[in-house]
C-alpha cells in the first residue's frame, strides 16, 4: 500500500519559507483584550478545481468545485471552524460513472486552523496585509452515483492545506486555497484500516473571500507591575503631603484663632484719658490699623480730620507720618504693611481733605516697638511741624 505525503511537505515549504521569519520592525509586545464568544467569527465562500492526484490527467481530470466555511477564531493563532465542499458534475473524468445531479462528489468537515504568521512571527497590532494559515480536518466523504450501473458510497475522508489570506480590510479577506483530500479507505478493499493512498486523493485549489463579523483581536498596553508599583508609591507620597497640608491648614487656623482674639481684645480695650498734655502730645496724631490691615477704619478718621484741620489752619505747617507694623506674621510683610500704613493716611489728607502732597512725608519704619501693647504698634504716628 501506497503512503503519500510529498504534496502535503511541499505545500508547507513553499508557502511558509519565505514568510515564518518575524519582522525586524514587530512592534512591543502587546497584551490582547478579552473577547467574547460572539467575536471573531467568519463566513467563507469559495469556487475553484478539484483533480485525482494519481491514474489521470492532472489537467484532464480536473472539474470545477464549490465550498462554504464557517469559523471561529479562538485566538491569533489558532481557529476551528466547519467546511463544505462539492464536485460539479462533469464526464472529464474518464472511467467514472457519474451522477445526475448537479453535484457527483461532496465533503463535509471540521477543521483546525493555525494562523502561522501569528504562530512564529507574533500578533501584530492592526493586522497584516498578508498571512497564512495551515488547516488540518477530517470529515464525511460522499461520491453520487444514482445510476443504474452503481450506487452512492460514503467514506472518511481527511484534509490539509494551505490558506493564503490577503486582507483587503478588516471585514474581507481574499484567499487562496490548495489542500489535498484522501478517502482514507484502502483501494478496492471493502473493510480495512484507514491508509493514506496516493491513489486515492485529489488536489484542490480554492478561491474566494472570507467575510469577518463581529469584533476582532484588540491590542491593550500590557500591565506593567513596575509602573504599577511606581503610580502606588506616587499615590502614597500624595496622600502623605495631603495629610501635612491639613495639618498645616489647622494650624494655620490655630494662629488666625489666636489673631483674632487678639484684635477682639483690642478692640474691646477703653481708651486712655490723657490727664497730661504736653507741646509734643499737641503735636503727635496716632491713627491705628487692624490686623494685617491698612485700611483707615472709620473709628479712625476723627484723628485723620484733626490733623487736616490743623493744617488748614496753619498753611505752613507740615506733617510726618511714620507707618508701623506689630511683630505678628511675617517679616518681609510686615516692613510692607507699615509703609502701605504711612501711604494710606497720606492718601486720604491728599485725596479727601484738599492737603498738598508736598506737605506731607510718608515712610514706612517695619515693626514697632513703641507700645507695650503689642496691637498697639499697628499704627501711623504724624508729627505735625508747623
Amino acid at each position: 500500500m501506497k503512503k503519500s505525503f510529498t504534496l502535503l511537505a511541499a505545500l508547507l515549504m513553499t508557502g511558509s519559507a519565505a514568510w515564518l521569519t518575524p519582522s525586524a520592525s514587530a512592534q512591543e509586545p502587546q497584551a490582547l483584550a478579552p473577547t467574547n464568544f460572539g467575536s471573531n467569527w467568519s463566513i467563507g465562500v469559495d469556487g475553484g478545481v478539484t483533480t485525482p492526484l494519481h491514474h489521470s490527467p492532472f489537467f484532464g481530470g480536473m472539474r470545477g468545485a464549490v465550498g462554504l466555511n464557517i469559523q471561529k477564531q479562538i485566538s491569533p493563532a489558532f481557529g476551528v471552524g466547519v467546511e463544505g465542499a462539492w464536485g460539479i458534475n462533469t464526464s472529464s473524468w474518464p472511467g467514472y460513472v457519474h451522477s445526475s445531479t448537479a453535484f457527483d462528489s461532496q465533503y463535509v468537515g471540521a477543521y483546525g486552523a493555525a494562523n502561522l504568521m501569528n504562530l512564529f512571527g507574533g500578533y501584530q497590532c492592526g493586522g497584516r496585509v498578508f498571512e497564512i494559515e495551515a488547516v488540518a480536518g477530517a470529515g464525511w466523504g460522499h461520491n453520487y452515483v444514482n445510476s443504474a450501473n452503481g450506487q452512492d458510497w460514503n467514506y472518511f475522508a481527511t484534509k490539509v492545506g494551505l490558506n493564503f489570506n490577503f486582507n483587503i480590510s478588516e471585514a474581507v479577506t481574499f484567499q487562496i486555497k490548495p489542500s489535498v483530500t484522501w478517502n482514507m479507505s484502502d483501494a478496492d478493499v471493502a473493510q480495512t484500516s484507514a491508509a493514506y493512498n496516493v491513489n486515492k486523493a485529489n488536489f484542490n485549489i480554492m478561491a474566494g473571500f472570507k467575510f469577518n463579523l463581529g469584533s476582532g483581536f484588540e491590542c491593550v498596553r500590557g500591565y506593567d507591575a513596575g509602573e504599577v508599583n511606581a503610580l502606588n508609591a506616587q499615590v502614597n507620597e500624595l496622600r502623605g503631603s495631603v495629610a501635612q497640608a491639613r495639618a498645616d491648614a489647622d494650624a494655620a487656623a490655630a494662629v488666625a484663632a489666636a489673631y483674632q482674639a487678639q484684635l477682639a481684645e483690642c478692640q474691646n480695650q477703653k481708651p486712655q484719658v490723657i490727664t497730661k498734655t504736653t507741646t509734643d502730645l499737641q503735636s503727635v496724631r496716632f491713627v491705628f490699623f487692624k490686623l494685617a490691615s491698612s485700611v483707615v477704619t472709620p473709628d479712625q478718621m476723627p484723628n485723620v480730620e484733626m490733623i487736616a484741620d490743623y493744617m488748614k489752619h496753619n498753611p505752613k505747617s507740615k506733617v510726618e507720618i511714620k507707618g508701623y507694623a506689630s511683630q505678628d506674621g511675617n517679616l518681609d510683610f510686615n516692613i510692607k504693611l507699615a509703609q502701605n500704613r504711612a501711604e494710606s493716611v497720606k492718601k486720604l489728607l491728599v485725596k479727601k481733605y484738599g492737603i498738598s502732597a508736598d506737605r506731607i512725608s510718608a515712610s514706612g519704619e517695619g515693626i514697632g516697638h513703641m507700645f507695650k501693647e503689642e496691637s498697639w504698634n499697628r499704627v501711623s504716628i504724624c508729627t505735625l511741624d508747623e
